[in-house]
Order: structure tokens, then sequence, then C-alpha cells
């Protein structure tokens, strides 16, 4: 029986853009970023940009006179904690979107995106290992204080895509492969996987190696005092951790080339507060490497920031004796989404329901 053709529109809501991708099964056909002008992500909250975004979707595929879709997927926030895969987007799913469950993010806005396309082309809805993926084995959930709980929030998508990547790679099931995973971008999560579960891993928005703009775990008696020190207001000090911290509070800019550059050209407090971020990286890799009690296949270094060899060099030469390590640069979450519902459309994988 000839296998059919699936055509599948990708959605990834971003702080200054909208991404859309079209796939004919696992081609891509074309992939735009829309971008949002500053005057609307500046001054609108999250969900009154959605008419905005949802219009430039529709014109897009208008001008692309793309008449065909079978299912939309769109990127998954934070919603309630759930398992990793693929899930059919129902109206659970969009009022916990839409009530940002655990937190305000531009994330959240893809699932209802996703459903309203859908419903123009009588599509499938799904999003696919959304933000609020949790697999964490009990002991993880502990913080030091029965008031605050760790949460498990990551860059599940592309956390999971490169387990099965590098496990492919390596002529293994993913059930048999334990790895440590570090996404490098804006947000940084470190997470011990074992056997393709995230079983631990920093809260990239609180906890962690500080990154290009955020900063990461902080010394808490100092930061306390900053908290009440009457200098910043509670909206201040949320940018403060997320958005103005990291290499932005460092050195001003959070562009990790524009940093390189500076250290190329002789800048060496730039070169000291880069590699310090590479160190810091370096030391959450070990962290998790305990956590699956040293047995280790791969050290694997994704997002954005794997690009650079000056950072990823730096993390090499303090990790390399737990393992083999494996780069994998980028986060082809489009690719990723679009590959998850392809698995469940040719029946290699079961849907879930939210």
């Amino acid at each position: 029986m000839e296998a059919k053709n699936y055509k599948i529109l990708a959605i990834n809501p971003g702080s200054t853009s909208t991404k859309v991708s079209y796939y004919n099964n696992y081609k891509e056909i074309f992939s735009v970023n829309l971008l949002v002008p500053e005057e609307i992500t500046k001054k609108l909250s999250v969900w009154d940009q959605y008419e905005f975004r949802e219009k430039t979707i529709f014109d897009l595929i208008s001008e692309r006179n793309i008449e065909g879709i079978d299912a939309v997927v769109g990127r998954g926030g934070l919603l309630k904690p759930v398992k990793g895969g693929v899930y059919i987007i129902n109206e659970k799913m969009i009022n916990d979107a839409k009530n940002n469950y655990q937190g305000e993010h531009v994330s959240n806005l893809g699932c209802v995106l996703a459903k309203s396309i859908a419903d123009k082309f009588n599509a499938q809805p799904f999003t696919v290992d959304p933000v609020s993926v949790d697999e964490f084995e009990k002991i993880a959930y502990y913080s030091g204080h029965p008031e605050i709980k760790r949460n498990a929030l990551s860059h599940a998508l592309n956390i999971h895509a490169v387990a099965y990547n590098v496990a492919n790679k390596l002529n293994k099931n993913i059930n048999q492969c334990n790895f440590v995973i570090a996404h490098l971008g804006g947000g940084i999560s470190i997470a011990a996987v074992k056997k393709g579960c995230i079983i631990d891993v920093n809260d990239a928005s609180s906890d962690g190696p500080f990154t290009p703009e955020r900063t990461g775990g902080l010394p808490l008696q100092q930061f306390i005092e900053i908290c009440f020190s009457g200098k910043y207001s509670k909206q201040e000090m949320k940018k403060f951790v997320m958005g103005l911290g990291g290499l932005k509070a460092y050195l001003g800019t959070s562009n990790a080339s524009e940093v390189e550059q500076r250290i190329n050209n002789g800048d060496n407090y730039a070169k000291e507060v880069y590699e310090a971020m590479a160190y810091q990286i370096s030391k959450e890799i070990g962290a998790m490497s305990t956590v699956l009690e040293g047995n280790v296949d791969r050290i694997i270094l994704t997002g954005g920031l794997a690009n650079s060899k000056m950072l990823t060099d730096w993390i090499k030469n303090r990790v390399a004796f737990i393992t083999k390590i494996e780069i994998v640069p980028g986060e082809n979450e489009m690719q990723s989404m679009v590959f998850g519902v392809l698995r469940v459309l040719n029946g290699e994988e079961n849907l879930k329901e939210y």
C-alpha cells in the first residue's frame, strides 16, 4: 500500500517573530520568520499579540496558495506537567494555555494558533513535547524547603529530538541510552535523560548556569538583600534574572558572536565572562552525570550556542573525562515537531490526550 503524503504546517511563536514551516512528509517546502513589530512586542502582553500573529499566518497561507493541510502542530508552552510525546490539542489545553497555567510565555500561543488554523482547514491539531514536560523521578522535586517545589520546565522538544538522533547514531533504541544533554541558547537547560525520559533538569528560567540573558542560580543571601532593597520592583526583578542577566548584565550584549569578536580583539574581561559561562555549564553537566550515577553513554551539546567552537571547546576540556561528547548544533524545533507528528500519523507512536 502506498504511503500517504501528509502536509503539515508547524508554528513556533518566539519573542520577536512567529516561525512557520510547511512540510510534505519529511521534506520542508518552506520556512519563514513572520516578524512582529517592536511596538507590538514591547507594548502588548503575550495574549494581546494573538490576533496580529494569527492574521500574519493566515496571510502567509494565502500568499503561498496553500490549499492542503492535514495537520497543524504548534509549539507547546507552560502547560500543566505532562509526559513527553505528541498530544492532540483539546479545549482543556487551550484553556490552560490562555490562563498561563505555569506562567505567561509566548510559547503558550502555539497550541491556540495551531487549533485556530487546523479548524479552518479541517486538519488535526497537535503539539509535541511542550515546555512543561515533566518526567522527574520523585526525589528530583525536592528543593530544600516544602514551600518551594522544583519545576520540570525545559527545552524538552529539542532535548528529546537530539536524544532520538544520537541513539539512532549509536544503533540503539532510545530506551537503552542514558544521556546528559545541554541545550545551550538564550536559556540553558541541562538534562539527565534516562531511557528517553528527562528525569532531572535545571529550570532554565531560574536555576543552573548563567546564559546570554539569564542569571541562572544566584547566591541567595545577596539576592534576598537586592529584592528588599527598594531599588527594584517585582517586575524589574523578573527582568533582572531573565532578560537582563548573564552576558547581557556583564558585557552589555547577549549576542555570543559579538562577545567572541571582542575576545578575538583582545578583550580579556569578555573572555573571562564567556569562559565563566562555560565553567558553570560544565559544572551542571557534572551534576547531571551524578544523577545518572556515572552511567552516561554520551554528553550532547545542542542549541544555538553549540555552534560556538570557543564555548564548546572550553566545556569539552572540563567534561571529556566523563564520556564521549556529541555536538548537535541548532534547535531544529520545527523539524522536531513535524517528525513527532509523523511518528503518530504513521503509527510509530501513540497519540496522547492532554
